[in-house]
């Protein structure tokens, strides 16, 4: 799979985004209705070994926001991971609102980010604390985009790893950024582990990112 760099990171932590060639057109949002199954359908042979119990979703299925999907990929040699995810809610906002406190690059503040809001659980047997999500967005040009490191004191979105440990049955509520090159857009969202599998992706209406307000401070009695 071609890779190259997209947004050149300023600060190394934080801001870092790489771009995969999308292969095939199947990473695109734009077919209509489902293929294959959604979660919790039979799967004639998973395509990695998983717990018994565990009933991956097809390779190729396309899902709306709100539907889950048990994917298992393999974090590193001779270990798989296997995690029930739900996207929850697709969000668009801009560098100038959610991101000018941090140091940006021209490219970065060219790009458009996206706030993916994820549930995970885990339904293998590895602990993957301290692992990303495995999920990319695809953009406008097929491409898969990688999310975006950030930290936990951006609270619109922390876009961190996996909580530590995240061991079997572990749950966690997670918000992936994702910076889409040249005020691109994001067309899916999808699991493609490596350039064989045929991705599973989830694609659905992309809110308006709206600050929460703040909360107000209770009066002082007297």
């Amino acid at each position: 799979m071609r890779t190259s760099r997209a947004l050149a990171p300023s600060i190394a932590l934080l801001l870092s985004a790489t771009v995969l060639a999308g292969c095939s057109g199947s990473d695109s949002g734009g077919s209509s209705g489902k293929s294959g199954s959604p979660s919790g359908s039979t799967s004639a042979s998973p395509y990695l070994p998983v717990p018994d119990g565990v009933t991956l979703t097809p390779q190729g299925t396309h899902l709306e926001v709100g539907d889950a999907a048990v994917v298992a990929y393999e974090p590193r040699q001779d270990e798989v991971g296997a995690l029930d995810l739900t996207v929850t809610k697709l969000e668009k906002t801009t560098t100038k609102k959610t991101l000018s406190a941090w140091q940006l690059t021209d490219a970065q503040k060219a790009s458009t980010p996206y706030f993916v809001h994820v549930s995970v659980k885990n339904v293998g047997e590895s602990d993957l604390g301290g692992r990303r999500v495995p999920l990319y967005v695809v953009n406008e040009d097929n491409l898969l985009l990688e999310s975006t490191p950030f930290a936990s004191s951006f609270k619109a979105c922390p876009s961190t790893a996996l909580p530590k440990p995240f061991a079997a049955g572990a749950t966690a509520d997670v918000c992936l950024v994702y910076l889409a090159p040249d005020h691109g857009t994001l067309e899916a969202v999808s699991f493609r582990p490596d350039e064989d599998f045929n991705p599973i992706t989830w694609t659905g209406e992309i809110e308006k990112y709206v600050p929460p307000k703040p909360k107000k401070k209770p009066k002082k009695k007297g």
